[in-house]
């Protein structure tokens, strides 16, 4: 396990669930912050919390991951861990009653918004020689599910994305690993469904989910490996998940 005090770590989609859990888990190792997000005021608070709390360097970016132009303005410092967190699902319906405009916000978060970021960090890493990408996967890469359809196909890009990334960098000295949680309870739900908390509460019924600090701690385990040791891919998932779509669940008593 290796030290990551004064590293400077940027994590995209920072200001709530698995991207502000990572914050907390990547503060407390006394890292350097860059954290974005689109609400500012979740970031900020964020931000000044930790700063004060743990006496590190911290940077705050507004920022939506889909907004090119936005990313190529930020005056990126140097990157030693990327943590490409941001991301979004929306709906459950079948692709002959699918949204386009859905479709359209999950592959512009999903797989362009972390190919943007990346695009802007890389090549810092490959000029030092040295740094980590670590990109949010999710179960549903390697499995689909029934209504999943655009969103297992966006999280399919972020495993084959991952791979190339790898063999694009073989001999650069830069670590490439994702981490693939099956169900996790966040707002994620919360977003899909548009704001019906009800519906989003009922997807975790009778079973214990996993949380963000779960995947966090997933996270922080493949940044302290030591250096010559790189963990390609973690899927992750909670006990009451057998499988993409099997889950044991309590009947209430």
């Amino acid at each position: 396990m290796i030290s990551l005090a004064g590293k400077r770590v940027l994590v995209t989609g920072a200001t709530s669930g698995i991207g502000e859990a990572c914050a907390r888990v990547f503060a407390e190792e006394w890292c350097a912050l860059v954290l974005t997000g689109r609400r500012e005021d979740r970031l900020q608070s964020l931000g000044r919390e930790l700063a004060e709390l743990h006496g590190i360097e911290l940077t705050t970016i507004v920022l939506d991951v889909r907004d090119l132009e936005g990313i190529r303005a930020v005056p990126w410092p140097e990157i030693d861990l990327l943590i490409n967190n941001a991301g979004l699902g929306l709906g459950l319906d079948p692709i002959q009653k699918g949204s386009i405009e859905e479709w359209d916000e999950m592959i512009d978060a999903n797989i362009k918004g972390l190919l943007y970021v990346t695009r802007a960090i890389l090549p810092g890493m490959v000029e030092r020689g040295s740094g980590h990408v670590i990109n949010l996967g999710s179960a549903a890469g390697h499995w689909v599910y029934p209504g999943g359809n655009v969103y297992c196909a966006t999280k399919s890009a972020v495993k084959a994305l991952t791979e190339a990334m790898r063999l694009d960098l073989a001999g650069a000295g830069i670590r490439v690993s994702s981490v693939d949680p099956g169900m996790v309870e966040t707002e994620f739900s919360v977003i899909r469904f548009r704001g019906d908390a009800a519906r989003a509460k009922s997807v975790y019924a009778g079973m214990t989910p996993l949380t963000a600090e779960d995947v966090a701690d997933a996270i922080l385990f493949c940044a302290t490996r030591s250096p010559h040791v790189n963990i390609n891919e973690v899927v992750m998932m909670p006990v009451d998940q057998a499988g993409i779509a099997t889950v044991n669940r309590k009947k209430p008593a």
